[in-house]
């Protein structure tokens, strides 16, 4: 059996990089010259990572914009629903 944990990228940005250095919201959002909006939804979990979000972390934390945006990949293929209906296609012998 395997598990699937969807991790949101917003939950490691809360909890891995914000909470240990102090920071709200609103001083990560001044940072990175952005809306206040964005980070707070953002670290609610209430949308996804974009890659100008990705691309501006990753200068302020020293990571790559590929981390955030693979911590996003995986939270949507881990939260996708089934697809129906769909057969693979027939491949000639």
């Amino acid at each position: 059996m395997t598990i699937k944990i969807a991790v949101h990228p917003g939950r490691i940005l809360r909890e891995e990089f914000m909470e240990p250095l102090g920071l709200s919201p609103i001083a990560l959002a001044r940072h990175l010259d952005v809306p206040r909006t964005r980070i707070e939804r953002l670290v609610r979990e209430e949308t996804a990572m974009t890659v100008d979000t990705a691309t501006r972390l990753a200068a302020a934390f020293k990571t790559s914009a590929a981390f955030w945006m693979n911590l996003q990949t995986a939270y949507d293929l881990r939260t996708a629903p089934p697809i129906k209906g769909v057969r693979p296609i027939p491949v000639p012998a």
